[in-house]
């Protein structure tokens, strides 16, 4: 880290003096180094950034060498098409901790002859690529995946059944992703596709809910992939908790590319996108990765940006939602103390102890004492209730307790709520079922009334009535008067459905706009199709028939994908705020170690 550190610092006295190592006299014609005005250079820097003549002396070398073979390797692209890659290479794979590695190809070659030589060169026998946090896909091209000239790529180990999988997947689908992704995506998307509708009791139903624990309205295409983003999240965060780092950063990038698909106003609301973009930043600095300096600082940019939506600019936002800030102030910990190592890292060190400075006034606070958290757990709360119960009232073991058992009150309360809602709504479906309706559009049609039977009846009878109309008009389609769609499309309507509205009314322009305004613009799936409606009232659904077309859950093998990816979803839903802040230990100290080291020289 301190070569880093010193070759930062020394990089931008060079640009500021506008010297350039690779030109004489510096390099001479061989491109060996000029050995003299290097050390004379030396000389003059040392006393400069605070670092000995020699050390100087060697991370000049460092920098001219590297600005040598990118020259080298730029002049090679440019006669050949042959790229340079930088490798970061897992700690275990290295040779040489202080010497980069870095591998020539083309660019038009798939990631997998890639990686078979990556594995040859470096004994390396599984493993997989990231670049700028996304993981490159084996079977397609590096230029097709955004990879470049000079790119740095990050080189993951994946364990052996994960390898074992990913070449059956290839030989089968051309598909490799790793085992452990596939199952938790699948899972949290069985999970997704539940609306709730069935016995709470047995099955597994995930919501999406705000800081206070309320369930938010999320529209549908965007729900799917915010479930299966905090599902990822999840069990790369379990994956953080054991230390395996190489593992939990490839359940968190597939985390991030599903947050990429939802909208800026729901990011805004909860704060699960910058607390995976500090999880992501975690994992470089624990796999040393920090070579990866300009996606880290990216990352934390958005972080904090994030924050400040979600929290508020002083966290008014947060006070006013949950009354406190003391378990959150554990992520701004963690915040500036990647933010003062990256400073540190890009040669700032006056920036990295302003950092510094935030962690250990945080870090002061938040550390508790033993006592408190005994006498606690004395009362009967958990290690977890009671270190955030002590944050979020500074220390005071009466406020914490009262705190504590407040919030499990609430959060008692809003569960019975939630039962209370899914038991009507199970009534409610129910009903609509003995009427003769099936389950799905039962459930569609409260679902537009919010849970009102008769208005939701009299949409189905409506539907049902207009479908067999449909069908029994000699079951021949009107010719389609494509003025009067665009007309519909110009009020709003979607295609399909001003198409199907149309159809129903024989063409009628002024019924079938009546048709849609008085069922909110949405007819069932059914009537949008041309084919003959499914049994709306012919053929009753039962509900385990019903069950099983809402959820997949009557597959073993399902069950055992959804309880998999439940085992590692919290039960606490402020899991996330609860750090012992152990490792954040280390890391200051290792922090102070370098700063203090520099002022001792200086």
């Amino acid at each position: 880290m301190a070569e880093l550190h010193i070759q930062a610092k020394l990089t931008n006295l060079l640009k500021q003096e506008k010297i350039q190592l690779w030109n004489p006299p510096y390099t001479t014609e061989d491109s060996e180094a000029g050995q003299q005005p290097l050390q004379e250079l030396a000389v003059i820097y040392a006393p400069i950034v605070n670092f000995s003549v020699a050390e100087v002396a060697s991370a000049l070398e460092s920098i001219r060498s590297q600005a040598v073979k990118r020259g080298m390797g730029n002049k090679t692209y440019r006669e050949t098409c042959v790229a340079t890659l930088e490798l970061l290479l897992p700690k275990e794979g290295r040779k040489d901790t202080k010497k980069k590695n870095y591998l020539q190809t083309k660019l038009d070659v798939l990631v997998q002859d890639v990686m078979d030589k990556i594995s040859e060169q470096h004994g390396l026998q599984y493993i997989k690529l990231i670049l700028n946090g996304k993981t490159l896909i084996p079977e397609k091209r590096l230029d097709e995946q955004n990879v470049k000239n000079n790119s740095k790529v990050m080189v993951l180990r994946v364990s052996e059944p994960e390898r074992k999988k990913q070449l059956l997947e290839e030989e089968k689908k051309k598909k490799t992703k790793d085992e452990s992704v596939q199952r938790t995506q699948k899972g949290f998307q069985i999970l997704s596709e539940r609306d709730g509708t069935d016995d709470p009791a047995t099955t597994p139903f995930l919501e999406i809910a705000d800081q206070k624990g309320n369930p938010l309205k999320i529209p549908p295409s965007e729900k799917k992939a915010l479930i299966l983003a905090v599902g990822f999240h999840e069990k790369g965060r379990a994956l953080m908790k054991r230390k395996q780092y190489d593992a939990a950063l490839s359940h968190l990038v597939q985390a991030d590319d599903q947050f990429s698909k939802c909208g800026s106003m729901l990011l805004s609301t909860v704060d699960n996108y910058a607390v995976l973009q500090l999880d992501i930043v975690w994992c470089y600095r624990a796999l040393e990765a920090l070579s990866c300096l300009d996606d880290g600082k990216q990352r934390l940019l958005r972080a904090e940006d994030c924050f400040v939506r979600c929290y508020g600019e002083q966290q008014q936002r947060l006070r006013q939602i949950k009354g406190n800030t003391g378990r959150e102030e554990v992520l701004f910990l963690r915040l500036y103390l990647l933010q003062s190592l990256l400073a540190y890292l890009d040669g700032n060190e006056h920036q990295a102890r302003q950092k510094l400075m935030k962690v250990e006034d945080l870090y002061g606070r938040l550390c508790l004492d033993p006592g408190k958290m005994t006498e606690l757990m004395g009362l009967g709360f958990s290690e977890q209730d009671a270190r955030l119960g002590l944050r979020a009232c500074h220390g005071n073991v009466d406020e914490a307790a009262l705190h504590i058992t407040n919030r499990r009150q609430e959060k008692e309360e809003m569960k019975q709520k939630e039962r209370e809602k899914r038991r009507r709504r199970l009534e409610a479906l129910s009903t609509l079922g003995e009427m003769g309706f099936a389950k799905r559009d039962a459930a569609q049609a409260l679902h537009q009334t919010h849970g009102d039977v008769d208005r939701a009846y009299g949409i189905l009878l409506e539907a049902s009535q207009m479908a067999s109309a449909a069908v029994s008009n000699n079951n021949m389609e009107p010719h389609m008067d494509q003025a009067k769609v665009e007309q519909m499309l110009y009020l709003g309507f979607e295609p399909e459905v001003a198409e199907a509205a149309l159809r129903m009314t024989g063409g009628d322009l002024h019924g079938a706009t009546q048709l849609l305004l008085d069922n909110q613009g949405v007819l069932p799936p059914e009537v949008l199709s041309p084919s003959p409606p499914s049994s709306l009232s012919e053929e009753p659904s039962t509900s385990s028939e019903s069950a099983g077309s809402v959820s997949q859950g009557e597959d073993p093998m399902d069950e055992d994908l959804v309880n998999e990816v439940l085992d590692d979803i919290p039960r606490h839903e402020e899991d996330y705020l609860d750090l012992t802040l152990e490792e954040e230990g280390e890391v200051i100290a290792q922090m102070n170690s370098y700063l203090h080291n520099r002022n001792s020289s200086s």
